[in-house]
């Protein structure tokens, strides 16, 4: 008995981190948020600083190329790809507990966007890297 309630218990949290990791997150991004843009998309200012954060802040799970490592997503992926600005802004802010995103609230909202105008620059997925 007590091996057939693990059992459930650990199918329930695949599940569970399955749907988070496939995009669940995106419900949970309310109207308003999901609706902002990004003031700084195309600036080149902007998307220098934005990859510089990147770098400091975003390589350790998600790699230079951000392909992701550890079993942490591509932010190269058609989900993130078009997922809207206040999407991307929304997960930055509150992160996801689930998958290990933490919550980047303490970086100012100026540096955020400027981590979205970066991303908007990536190529999908089996395109290179721009150098």
């Amino acid at each position: 008995m007590t091996r057939c309630f693990a059992l459930l218990l650990l199918m329930g949290s695949s599940v569970f981190l399955f749907a988070a990791a496939s995009g669940a997150w995106l419900h949970r991004v309310p109207d308003e948020d999901h609706l902002r843009r990004d003031p700084l998309i195309g600036h080149l200012s902007a998307i220098a600083v934005g990859k510089q954060l990147f770098q400091h802040n975003c390589t350790p799970c998600h790699g230079f190329d951000a392909m992701g490592r550890f079993g942490r997503p591509s932010l190269r992926s058609a989900r993130i790809r078009h997922a809207t600005d206040g999407d991307l802004a929304w997960m930055l802010q509150h992160g996801n507990p689930y998958k290990g995103m933490p919550p980047w609230s303490s970086l100012p909202e100026q540096q955020r966007w400027q981590i979205i105008a970066y991303l908007r620059t990536l190529p999908p997925i089996g395109k290179p890297m721009p150098r």
